[in-house]
């Protein structure tokens, strides 16, 4: 009887091991809320670098775009010295691409086009479970990272002073994934009172600078925008400050997350965050447009981006390209307010 027991023993581990392999033609990939393309073995809620040695791109010109909330070509001279200093730690060719839009920028990621990119804090989320995309950076000042606030605007002389006034208008949201343009909005609106897409008609311009530009034009009664976008437009001389009044100011939100696809070669990953991170904006044609802005610091995307996600998902948010609210910002941007 004693001779038996370790075979009894063997036995019971070898079962252990065979439950605890994957069974036949199962996909051994953790990946929590990430697309089906990506892994997500650390647990850290980003794309892992592929398990595939082919699918790994060391490519000689990188593609850059930034958020498309206004002209796309007034960012390819505002990005100029940035990619100067880009090109010279990488040792890469760096080429600019202007998307017209949230989803353009989110399927050139997703397919590997684009390489390096500034994404929308409410579209940010969307690129990390959709597209690939790892944050890395974001633009801070001599205090620390840079925040804006989402604010809602009226045409100077209306009758608009709250947010129950808004009832029964027409206002101007961004995109679906914008979280100024219309997460934000609907979170705390609607806690409020005030809900839109029931309370008031929502209007979606596509971009920021559609919506505040509809309002000063009359094209909108009101308009969901970031105050960053607004002061800039005011900087440039595309509006003044007498054309309109902020009747809602919102908590801070974190500015624009930058991102690196994930299949990029690892070490030219890492001389893109050192491109970043050693260089000095005051100066240069970006710290003309962002005035405010010094340096680009690193940013933990599950801690700063917790309570945009949390919005998202309070919002009844799907990261998922069949959702409804991914289809509507696919759709082209429309023209009103230009």
């Amino acid at each position: 009887m004693r001779a038996k027991r370790p075979i009894t023993l063997v036995l019971l581990l070898l079962i252990a091991v065979a439950w605890a392999l994957p069974a036949p033609g199962a996909d051994p990939c953790q990946r929590g809320k990430l697309d089906t393309l990506y892994c997500d073995d650390n647990g850290d809620g980003i794309a892992d670098v592929p398990r595939d040695p082919a699918k790994i791109q060391n490519p000689d010109t990188l593609v850059f775009a930034y958020v498309p909330v206004e002209d796309p070509a007034v960012y390819s001279s505002v990005f100029v010295d940035l990619l100067r200093h880009f090109e010279k730690v990488t040792g890469k060719k760096a080429q600019f691409f202007g998307p017209q839009n949230y989803a353009a920028q989110l399927e050139a990621m997703r397919s590997g086009r684009l390489h390096v990119t500034g994404y929308s804090t409410g579209s940010l989320p969307y690129a990390v479970n959709l597209s690939g995309a790892v944050p890395f950076a974001q633009m801070g000042t001599e205090k620390g990272a840079r925040g804006y606030h989402l604010i809602v605007l009226v045409k100077a002389d209306s009758k608009i002073n709250s947010l129950p006034d808004l009832k029964g208008k027409r206002v101007a949201h961004v995109s679906q994934t914008s979280n100024s343009g219309h997460q934000a909005p609907v979170y705390f609106f609607s806690r409020q009172g005030v809900v839109p897409g029931r309370d008031y008609q929502i209007v979606f311009s596509g971009k920021h600078d559609n919506s505040m530009l509809g309002v000063v034009n009359g094209d909108y009664d009101a308009a969901t925008v970031a105050d960053t976008v607004v002061e800039r437009m005011v900087n440039r001389g595309l509006v003044k400050r007498t054309d309109y009044r902020v009747i809602y100011t919102s908590p801070v939100f974190p500015t624009a997350g930058f991102a690196y696809y994930h299949a990029l070669e690892p070490k030219l990953a890492a001389k893109i965050k050192e491109a970043f991170y050693t260089f000095k904006i005051q100066g240069t044609s970006l710290g003309k447009e962002f005035r405010d802005a010094t340096s680009f610091v690193p940013i933990n995307y599950k801690k700063d981006w917790e309570a945009v996600v949390g919005i998202l998902e309070a919002n009844g948010a799907s990261f998922a390209r069949e959702s409804a609210e991914y289809k509507k910002f696919a759709e082209p941007p429309r023209k009103g307010g230009e």
